[in-house]
């Protein structure tokens, strides 16, 4: 990411995703989610207006926004359909994990086909023992010669299958080590399957899956950072999730505004006793509380991301805002539905997407339990104190 992005710029970008949602992804968001269909035409068309390079430093085709702009752009995605903005979180915490780590020969190779959307990128860092605890990560890297053999498996894979680049965390004898996993789009490729596509609540319409690795093998400048990256791959992925949390906090905003408006029209127009339910003061309180939480999510989100625009760690303010946005988003999907009554709880209206998609944000990127250990432990550093 370079610098901070020109205000008038940044609107003018917002502007035109918003535009995108309004005109392509909003009339049809509802029946491929349902369908639990990829959306191949939407993410053409975000391929199209540059979002795949959106923090892509401009020297290796990329847009080189900065981390406030990419938030914003993320929360009008979500706003339309939160599965959008999945598959472009993690292509995005991909190219990222490139531009600040990698080699000059792998910046080279990777981000300009990353920034075109040529090549997608996926993060593979869970495993069904190894979630929030990192460090009982199991997938081993054995050196033979010039290359690595690679074997385990890996869950929760975002965009496993069509993935051209798996950023991958693996054990070697020096430590857990990144690993960037260059590959066919597709089921298999060498050594590489994937077993099963994972079924969801929500966060439908792009595939989240498991993936095996049966001695596969790539060259050994596949360590994200050349030698000096070895054993330093869980450092480089726990820095990147700091992005990802933040992403997380913008894709809540964008659900909890969608959420938030819907039911904001429906008071409007629902009647009851002869007014609308909007006049009722049990109504009046409810949206109240809704956007106040709104606006407080918005402006934690905004605020951290700012401060990783100007260079600071945060740990602890990322983690400030995933946990506030999203407890807020599910807080607010529920109440719209409620106020949407028992039309919210139908298929005919989005709220009940709404109601489905929120509880990812939860737990994706770190769960909330953990969030608060990060926050209090960040915290305790910061006064100097001892946090084990």
């Amino acid at each position: 990411m370079s610098g901070p992005t020109d205000p008038t710029l940044r609107a003018e970008l917002v502007a035109t995703v918003r535009r995108f949602v309004q005109r392509d992804v909003l009339p049809v968001a509802s029946d491929l989610e349902h369908a639990d269909e990829y959306p191949a035409e939407l993410v053409a068309t975000m391929r199209e207006l540059g979002l795949f390079g959106v923090t892509v430093a401009p020297q290796y085709g990329g847009l080189g926004l900065d981390l406030r702009t990419y938030a914003a752009i993320v929360e009008e995605l979500a706003a339309g359909w939160m599965s959008l903005s999945g598959i472009l979180n993690t292509h995005v915490m991909v190219a990222n994990l490139v531009g600040a780590n990698g080699t000059d020969e792998q910046r080279q190779r990777w981000l300009p086909v990353l920034a075109a959307g040529e090549v997608r990128g996926a993060l593979s860092l869970s495993e069904p023992d190894a979630g929030s605890d990192t460090g009982a990560i199991s997938c081993r890297a054995e050196r033979d010669g010039d290359e690595y053999v690679i074997t385990g498996t890996k869950m929760w894979v975002t965009n496993g299958a069509r993935a051209g680049l798996v950023a991958l965390a693996a054990r070697t004898e020096d430590g857990i080590t990144c690993f960037l996993v260059g590959k066919e789009p597709g089921p298999s490729f060498g050594g590489i399957t994937v077993s099963r596509d994972i079924g969801k609540l929500g966060y439908r319409g792009l595939e989240t899956v498991e993936m095996v690795y049966d001695r596969h093998r790539v060259p050994a400048d596949a360590v994200l950072g050349g030698p000096a990256g070895l054993g330093r791959g869980r450092h480089f992925m726990l820095a990147g999730l700091e992005v990802g949390r933040i992403n997380i906090a913008a894709r809540a905003v964008g659900v909890a505004r969608a959420a938030f408006e819907a039911a904001l029209r429906y008071a409007q127009q629902r009647e009851t006793f002869g007014v609308p339910i909007a006049q009722h003061q049990a109504i009046q309180l409810k949206l109240a509380d809704m956007a106040t939480k709104l606006e407080a999510a918005r402006l934690l989100t905004v605020s951290a991301a700012e401060r990783r625009d100007a260079g600071e760690r945060v740990d602890v303010e990322a983690g400030m805002a995933k946990l506030f946005a999203s407890e807020a988003a599910f807080e607010i999907a529920t109440e719209s539905m409620r106020i949407h009554g028992g039309v919210g709880y139908t298929t005919e209206l989005p709220i009940e997407r709404y109601y489905r998609d929120a509880p990812l944000m939860i737990i994706g990127e770190g769960t909330n339990e953990i969030q608060r250990l990060v926050i209090a432990r960040g915290l305790l550093r910061r006064y100097g104190l001892d946090t084990r």
